[in-house]
């Protein structure tokens, strides 16, 4: 069966409003990534005191019927909804690219109503123990966890494919 679904541009607007003594202060940007023929949202409950996986990646998706393609992935939002708890967000980090799972994470506070955004997963993060250290060989993410810690809180999660 050939896809009936067309292939289309997606425009990102990040902006920023604040007026200090009358002026504005803030900024905006605006980018378009073409050829997204492929979405995953979902809004998804991460009960308290569980680490909730939000999304997996892989060069095989065949290996997990739920991820998504690492080589086509162009765009990840995470928004956390919760109006007063943050969360953990786990970047889950594929060192060996092999699709054996994670071999490293970094983790981030993502605030109330925060969100975190990304592009490529494939070769798009890497860690290092090493002080003063910019990694320039990245690796792929593995996947995003969830840490709501004692409190079950909704997050959103947006990925553009091509």
């Amino acid at each position: 069966m050939a896809s009936t679904i067309t292939a289309s541009t997606l425009k990102v607007n990040i902006r920023e409003d604040i007026k200090l003594n009358g002026v504005q202060q803030g900024g905006s940007h605006t980018f378009e990534l073409n050829n997204v023929n492929e979405i995953y949202k979902r809004i998804v409950t991460c009960p308290a005191n569980i680490d909730t996986t939000a999304a997996r990646f892989r060069s095989d998706t065949s290996l997990s019927g739920s991820s998504l393609d690492i080589e086509d992935v162009r765009y990840i939002r995470v928004t956390n909804l919760d109006d007063s708890n943050s969360v953990n967000l786990s970047l889950q980090i594929d060192t060996g690219e092999n699709d054996s799972g994670a071999n490293d994470s970094a983790t981030l506070l993502l605030e109330a109503g925060n969100s975190f955004m990304m592009g490529s997963t494939n070769d798009g993060i890497a860690v290092s123990s090493d002080n003063n250290t910019v990694i320039t060989d990245l690796v792929d993410l593995e996947s995003i966890l969830i840490d709501p810690s004692a409190n079950a809180v909704d997050v959103e999660i947006f990925i553009a494919s091509v």
